[in-house]
């Protein structure tokens, strides 16, 4: 009879056999259980476009939504899978694959009660983006993960300058509202006139507003110049921040399930578990 520290032993070890087969890209059958899990979600989208053809939704609509809900209970199996196979599971369920994986399933599950939820299904796509891990696309993977690490520490600076835009565009519009409100009817308020700013700040050029005055058509010209150089700041900002880039592979902590580790590394240097 198995005592129960060889039943937790077995189940230590049927948790790492599912989180291999889960979250690694590096083995056989890693790899093709993500290989069909892609080709799941592309089936999944392609029903949810197919679905929005009036013609083909009422001739197969039967099939389009028994398709559906096939994938979403083997997608919803596939979740409950995650959420077993490491140790700290709310690490996952916060985790940006995390939510996209809870969110991929909502949506079937909502159209019960809302007419329509299932539409935002194809927030499913979004889950293509292991693709990255499972093809060993390792220099994608790297740079996505340092633009993203150069975005969020440039958030402070970005977060200063996005201010200092907004009070810039206020400043205009309310001068292009003095300027141009008496006798152009398009600047009628100071709200409106921001509007225009912003249009014209972001070399957007929507064109409903325009001035008619020679000082307005003089101040738009002086912020058309200025639109590129706003545009040029946040770059700046966030490619200084490109050069802290940081080396990473795919592997994911069985812990924790975060990846994000140095290709030498034994330790998640998150939570500090032994990784493969």
């Amino acid at each position: 009879m198995a005592t129960e520290p060889d039943m937790k032993a077995g189940q230590n070890r049927l948790r790492k056999k599912i989180h291999t087969i889960i979250f690694e890209a590096d083995t056989p059958a890693g790899k093709a259980f993500d290989l069909i899990l892609l080709a799941a979600i592309l089936l999944s989208v392609l029903v949810v476009m197919l679905e929005s053809v009036e013609k083909l939704r009422s001739q197969y609509g039967y099939y389009f939504r028994l398709t559906e809900w096939v994938l979403t209970i083997l997608f919803t199996i596939e979740y409950a899978f995650r959420i077993y196979s490491v140790r700290k599971p709310w690490g996952y369920i916060r985790s940006f694959y995390g939510v996209i994986d809870l969110v991929a399933i909502l949506p079937t599950y909502l159209s019960i009660m809302v007419a329509g939820a299932h539409t935002l299904l194809v927030v499913r796509a979004l889950r293509l983006l292991r693709i990255f891990r499972i093809l060993k696309l390792v220099y994608f993977l790297r740079e996505a993960r340092a633009l993203a690490q150069a975005l969020y520490a440039s958030r402070g600076k970005i977060s200063v300058f996005l201010f200092f835009v907004l009070l810039i565009v206020t400043i205009i519009g309310a001068v292009m509202y003095l300027v141009e409100g008496q006798s152009n009817p398009g600047f009628s308020s100071i709200p409106v006139s921001i509007y225009w700013a912003i249009v014209t700040l972001t070399t957007v050029g929507f064109g409903d507003i325009t001035p008619q005055t020679h000082l307005g058509q003089f101040l738009s010209a002086m912020v058309m110049i200025l639109g590129y150089a706003v545009l040029a700041v946040p770059t700046g900002i966030v490619t200084m921040e490109l050069v802290k880039k940081q080396p990473a592979n795919t592997q994911a902590c069985p812990n924790c399930s975060r990846e994000g580790h140095d290709d030498d590394a034994f330790f998640c240097k998150y939570c500090g578990h032994p990784i493969h």
